[in-house]
């Protein structure tokens, strides 16, 4: 099984009204240049969705835990905001015109050094 790497600092989907699609808040306006980011990597990487998706969130440790703290954190799970289903919801949207064909989707968030998202099963 292969995996693709793409490194960028995952975002969950806010929570958007229709007022932002004319006039984008600041949370909006960071989610459209993250799906806008998200795309172009995958697009470069050549990954092509299928109808199963695992997926494995690596989200960035705060710049104030101490190095004893970030070794020990490093690639343990993340157990806090944001939640999984706001990470993967995002990256769906971002990848999949439509992902009513996705029939299996796994998920996990874990800490790391620098952000980056995993895809799983990707050729």
């Amino acid at each position: 099984m292969t995996a693709l790497r793409l490194e960028l600092v995952p975002m969950a989907a806010p929570r958007l009204s229709r007022r932002d699609a004319w006039a984008p808040s600041a949370a909006a306006s960071r989610y459209f240049a993250y799906r806008a980011e998200l795309c172009m990597l995958a697009q470069q990487a050549g990954y092509e969705p299928g109808d199963a998706l695992a997926v494995t969130f690596y989200l960035p440790m705060p710049a104030s835990w101490s190095q004893r703290k970030r070794r020990q954190m490093d690639g343990q799970p993340h157990q806090q905001k944001p939640d999984t289903d706001n990470l993967l919801k995002g990256f769906c949207d971002a990848l999949l015109a439509d992902d009513a064909h996705v029939w299996d989707m796994h998920a996990r968030k874990r800490w790391a050094v620098e952000g980056a998202i995993e895809i799983e099963g990707a050729a």
